[in-house]
């Protein structure tokens, strides 16, 4: 990235920014607490489920496991089976690994790499967790920030490129609001089909809705998710659920799935950890 890349974009309009956002802060629960455990809880959830489906999840899912240590301590089949409906159920085998991970340390790091060494968490994660927990002068981007900067620069982006732009926009000390507010800003106002006479920051939009979008095709930002409708990924949902439940036996399982490769996707199950295969019967850990 040159150095005008981001020049006119962001750099100078942090007022603009939290004054549209922070009167407008979308009331989430996760909001209201600095406690890292909360918050990675939260991110890791949010990683590829809507918000509306993750809110009561969360609840339940710190009541049952208050801390780390909680967390580490039961069977991973019981995250299992209280991550049912969230999809994607890597996730909480990665968070049930860093909550062991954590309860070992016996602290959460307050650094980049120490968060990264944990099992599961990326770069975007542990920003997270550093800025939404400690406060931390720093910049995450998720889909919706990296749709944001890839417009107002008005190119597409690399992954580096659209993470020096966030690092460089950050105001000193304002990094929490700074970041909620890009967020909201992101999946109220410049979505895939934009609202840009709402948007504060239009003016300095080197896009501003006109013309192809740089954003379609930029690191970071999501494109369609593939039919899930007879998919593979439907497959294994049904039997997970089915065991978050109940035993399968493995001679059932294929009925219960209701795909031809089923064979194979319990197979894989089997091979991550999330299911175990004993007597013929298909269980969680």
């Amino acid at each position: 990235m040159t150095s005008d890349d981001s020049d006119g974009f962001l750099t100078h309009t942090g007022g603009a920014v939290l004054g549209w956002g922070l009167p407008r802060l979308r009331a989430l629960p996760w909001r209201h607490t600095r406690d890292p455990w909360a918050v990675l809880v939260s991110e890791v959830m949010l990683q590829q489920t809507q918000v509306p489906r993750v809110m009561p999840k969360w609840h339940a899912f710190l009541d049952a496991f208050p801390t780390p240590a909680a967390c580490a301590a039961a069977p991973l089949g019981d995250v299992l089976r209280l991550w049912q409906g969230l999809g994607y159920p890597r996730r909480a085998r990665n968070l049930h690994a860093a909550a062991a991970a954590l309860s070992e340390f016996g602290e959460f790091p307050r650094t980049l790499d120490g968060l990264l060494a944990l099992p599961g968490v990326g770069q975007y994660t542990a920003r997270a967790v550093l800025v939404f927990a400690f406060e931390a002068d720093a910049a995450v981007v998720d889909t919706n920030i990296a749709r944001i900067y890839a417009r107002g620069i008005g190119r597409r982006l690399t992954a580096a490129q659209v993470q020096a732009a966030a690092d460089a926009a950050v105001p000193p000390e304002e990094s929490w609001a700074w970041n909620q507010c890009l967020m909201d800003l992101g999946a109220t106002v410049c979505r895939p089909l934009p609202l840009c006479g709402e948007c504060p920051v239009v003016a300095t939009c080197a896009w501003h809705g006109v013309g192809p979008d740089p954003a379609i095709g930029s690191a970071g930002v999501s494109r369609t998710q593939s039919r899930f409708e007879g998919s593979e990924r439907q497959a294994r949902g049904r039997l997970m659920k089915a065991l978050s439940e109940r035993s399968v036996a493995a001679a059932d399982a294929a009925e219960v799935m209701g795909h031809p490769a089923a064979p194979r996707l319990i197979e894989a199950l089997c091979a991550e950890g999330l299911v175990t295969l004993d007597d013929g019967w298909l269980r969680l850990p």
